[in-house]
């Protein structure tokens, strides 16, 4: 009996076009991205002529180089299983409230779908998404750079990579504060009306772009937040709700430059250092159980 699909570890181009409702003959190449969630496959969509390039190289003022295929766009296939129909569109509404609140400028766009897919235990529901790649650098909450470094680091880093952008770097700085800031409202406005928290805290969850938006690409990982002294997990074990919370903080001292203030519903209760000391334990514990 093949395996699900849904509980791969690693996908290939193999993997996608042997699924009933994608066309082995089409003209791009998927390719797994090198940043994977747990709750979804993602695989680049490449054009198969700049992959081509990519494996021969091309030829530049007399050298050989050979020019990364960027995406086209990002398929997402969702690991979850669904009961029932009503399951698949609860989870895409999950999906949707992240959106109403980032997007358009503050998350990448996706187009969810439902497919039939013959697993080998017969047919069942599938959901996947096209999502928009976002050029960029991924923004880590974690790193040890402080504010005033952080920024500029980063400009730097995307520079040397891209070769130009599209602001000099003060000007570019100035306006990241300037959009985090607005991302940061945005994210605490979703969390006093609706009770959720988008996960923050994965490294690579967050693309700063060429314009200094903070952008939010893992957006199927979404978790209640619950005004209790429990510590909530996510059926991995994992404290994503704390832990996005504590992330939130972060981008507030790391990209805006101030301290988180501690007189707020929401890192009153969950930056209350006797509960970080707990969430921190829940989360060695929770590697513990991934390396074992």
């Amino acid at each position: 009996m093949s395996e699900d699909i849904r509980d791969k570890h690693i996908l290939d181009h193999t993997d996608v076009i042997a699924l009933s409702f994608v066309s082995a003959s089409t003209p791009y190449v998927f390719r797994r991205h090198f940043r994977q969630g747990l709750r979804s496959h993602v695989m680049e969509i490449l054009d198969q002529n700049d992959v081509a390039i990519e494996n021969k190289g091309t030829v530049s003022q007399g050298v050989r180089v050979f020019p990364t295929a960027l995406p086209q766009s990002v398929f997402r296939i969702f690991r979850s299983r669904f009961n029932t129909l009503s399951d698949v569109w609860a989870e895409i509404e999950r999906v949707k409230l992240v959106s109403n609140y980032l997007g358009p400028n503050f998350m990448a766009h996706s187009t969810e779908f439902i497919a039939e897919y013959g697993g080998p235990k017969g047919k069942d529901l599938l959901l996947c998404g096209f999502q928009d790649f976002i050029v960029g650098e991924a923004m880590d909450p974690w790193t040890v750079l402080d504010s005033k470094r952080f920024l500029p680091e980063l400009f730097n880093t995307m520079h040397a990579r891209m070769g130009k952008m599209p602001l000099s770097r003060d000007a570019w700085v100035a306006g990241a504060r300037e959009k985090a800031i607005v991302f940061v409202d945005k994210i605490k406005s979703m969390i006093l009306s609706t009770g959720h928290i988008p996960d923050l805290a994965g490294v690579g969850n967050l693309i700063i772009t060429t314009k200094g938006h903070l952008c939010l690409v893992d957006i199927n990982n979404i978790s209640q937040v619950c005004f209790d002294p429990s510590i909530s997990l996510d059926e991995k074990g994992y404290p994503v709700c704390d832990k996005s919370v504590e992330a939130l903080s972060l981008i507030e001292e790391k990209i805006i430059g101030r301290k988180a203030n501690m007189d707020e519903k929401i890192y009153k209760l969950f930056l209350d250092s006797q509960r970080m000391q707990s969430v921190k334990e829940k989360v060695a514990k929770f590697s513990r159980q991934v390396q074992s």
